[in-house]
């Protein structure tokens, strides 16, 4: 069985509110499964009604007069009793009947079952779903399996996990058994990546072949949406979304826009990457003129990077023989696109970037390029990707963390070697990403302010 966060989540959600919750993102990420998932265990009567499959059900809320009377319609439709105590009614692709959020308040308020929502954002306008009524409805961004998630699935130890975050927050290296056994475990994620179905196929059967075929049907299906669900701008959002993996492989790995048209300019085709990200199958990095906190004020949006959501999908559009050089161990220089990738997707997981927040890079003429800039604690982190061996030139960093405008404390390095620390420059192995999170909300935030004496 897998090992999802996510289960976590649903589970604290419905045992400390009574709303109800929406997950959101790319198809096949789990999310169906993660409901059916809860309502197994707690052998709930669940009631399922999805709006892409069951075009009938659409309509289940037109002229309704009251949450009774969409619930006796539920029970007519689905010919299932949703009188019963623990009762979960679970409304998917919700994308394709937006009046079921205009809704979901009333039946809430009535009281009598609980509700769960997913939307794989296909196509969807944010505004259609994100018009959440406060205190009714919960959000939560769903994503592929993560490394952290991956590396349980496959059966390492907590307590395992337990000593190489301890030795990333210490800076100490890690024991080099496991080190090289985290490494391996990179290496099989890169070419498995995080999609359910691919890491399922993996520890059922451990053929990458079948993996492959798993992968190769979520790419179809992408590829399927894309053209069913906006079909004014399909063919140019199909052709940027097949692009992805070539401008990745080129030298600066920015998305050049001419490979699309000659004359193609960033305001002509922006609404085509924005439709890509809000579908959840690509995550767009920007770059910054300066290293800054200010990220959205010195974003440049006609210069970014383009990454897939999953970098198992990305080696799969890749030529065949990369999938077994990853796993021999052959990284090259060559294959820093799929590191950065892998990054790109992690940091987009821990909350770095998605659909509330965008990844930034930084590249200027007389700077030079690193690879990702994010903020923690209103402190600006560099972080760089070596995927070779010779990862101790980065001029760039160099420059920047020499740089007194920009007050950055120090950088991180990820590479294929162990934990050391050169001035501002922490050099950990890429597995360590894991733990590059964001700083968890405070508790309270309480502030006084009295006019009494005036």
């Amino acid at each position: 069985m897998l090992h999802r966060k996510l289960d976590d989540f649903i589970e604290r959600h419905y045992a400390n509110s009574t709303s109800s919750l929406l997950l959101k993102g790319a198809r096949q990420v789990g999310k169906t499964y993660a409901i059916r998932k809860y309502a197994r265990k707690y052998k709930m009567n669940l009631i399922e009604i999805n709006f892409y499959e069951d075009i009938t059900a659409r309509n289940l809320f037109k002229s309704a007069q009251s949450a009774k009377d969409v619930l006796l319609r539920i029970s007519a439709h689905t010919k299932k009793n949703t009188s019963l105590p623990n009762t979960m009614i679970f409304f998917d692709e919700v994308q394709m009947c937006p009046d079921v959020i205009t809704w979901i308040k009333f039946l809430v308020d009535e009281g009598s079952c609980r509700y769960a929502l997913s939307g794989s954002l296909l196509g969807v306008e944010l505004k259609n779903v994100e018009s959440v009524p406060v205190g009714y409805m919960s959000i939560k961004d769903v994503y592929p399996l993560d490394m952290e998630e991956f590396a349980l699935s496959l059966g390492l130890s907590d307590q395992v996990l337990a000593n190489v975050a301890e030795a990333f927050e210490t800076r100490r290296p890690v024991d080099d058994i496991v080190h090289d056994a985290l490494m391996k475990m990179v290496h099989l994620y890169l070419v498995i990546g995080g999609m359910p179905a691919a890491v399922q196929a993996y520890v059922d059967t451990n053929d990458l072949n079948v993996v492959e075929d798993k992968q190769r049907e979520i790419l179809d299906l992408y590829k399927w949406d894309i053209l069913q669900y906006d079909k004014d701008r399909k063919l140019e959002i199909n052709e940027i979304f097949n692009l992805i993996p070539s401008e990745l492989d080129a030298k600066n790995k920015r998305f050049i826009l001419k490979n699309l048209n000659e004359h193609a300019r960033f305001s002509r085709y922006e609404n085509s990457f924005i439709w890509l990200k809000n579908a959840g199958v690509a995550i767009p990095t920007f770059n910054l003129k300066e290293p800054k906190v200010s990220f959205k004020l010195d974003e440049q949006r006609n210069l970014f990077k383009l990454f897939q959501n999953d970098v198992g999908l990305l080696c799969c559009q890749y030529a065949s023989g990369i999938q077994l050089k990853l796993l021999q161990g052959m990284v090259k220089q060559n294959y820093g696109a799929i590191y950065e990738n892998l990054v790109a997707q992690e940091l987009t997981c821990h909350g770095f970037g998605g659909n509330d927040h965008e990844l930034h890079y930084f590249n200027s003429k007389k700077q030079g390029e690193i690879d990702f800039i994010i903020a923690r604690d209103g402190k600006v982190i560099p972080i760089e990707v070596k995927s070779g061996k010779d990862y101790h030139r980065h001029n760039a960093l160099a420059n920047v963390l020499a740089d007194r405008n920009y007050d950055i404390r120090f950088a991180y390095v990820l590479t294929n070697d162990n934990v050391h620390i050169e001035d501002k420059r922490i050099y950990i192995p890429i597995y360590m990403l894991m733990f590059i999170l964001k700083a968890p909300s405070p508790a309270k935030q309480i502030f006084k302010f009295d006019l009494h004496n005036l």
